[in-house]
């Protein structure tokens, strides 16, 4: 698939058939995102897939702050992914000390260009996926062991599409969006 058609082709899927991802394919998705840019090539971007069905209700029960659009889901998903960021790497000096003044706020900067990076190797391989960001780390913690170095930015639905037709909303007119400066 080209690079082109997969940025414009990839949607959004909330829905998805019963079709299983192989661990196989899961680990294509990782080795792919792998090579997205982070800061000062740190690559502290981690992800943790949950395919147990009753770790997954759980999330869905009493982790999303009772966001019922992400809990069913969640519910629906093959596999929910937990995308986090090792604390204290992106953005720091080697002394501990912030590198810019975004302070700690790189680490969003890569985990989010991880996860677009991620979807697209997902959609390339025909799976649907969406970013989800309405959840309560701590309880999650309770359900999942995460690394206590680690913080969760963002969760990632997945799972081969129900529905594979849907077109791309509305989009801006480059002209709305470009400010050349000469």
């Amino acid at each position: 698939m080209l690079i082109d058609q997969c940025i414009k082709e990839r949607r959004s899927v909330r829905k998805y058939t019963d079709k299983e991802i192989p661990s196989s394919v899961l680990k294509e998705l990782v080795d792919l995102s792998r090579f997205s840019p982070s800061w000062k090539n740190t690559q502290a971007v981690r992800y943790h897939m949950i395919k147990n069905p009753e770790i997954k209700k759980e999330i869905a029960d009493h982790c999303v702050l009772n966001f019922d659009f992400n809990a069913k889901t969640i519910l629906r998903c093959n596999t929910l992914v937990l995308v986090t960021v090792v604390k204290q790497v992106s953005g720091y000096e080697e002394d501990g000390s912030y590198s810019t003044s975004k302070e700690d706020r790189w680490e969003m900067f890569d985990a989010g260009i991880a996860s677009q990076t991620f979807c697209l190797a997902a959609h390339s391989k025909g799976i649907g996926s969406v970013i989800l960001g309405i959840f309560d780390e701590e309880k999650i913690r309770q359900y999942v062991p995460i690394p206590t170095e680690e913080r969760v930015t963002n969760l990632i639905a997945l799972g081969y599409p129900l529905d594979t037709g849907k077109s791309a909303p509305p989009r801006k007119e480059v002209s709305q969006l470009l400010q050349i400066i000469d």
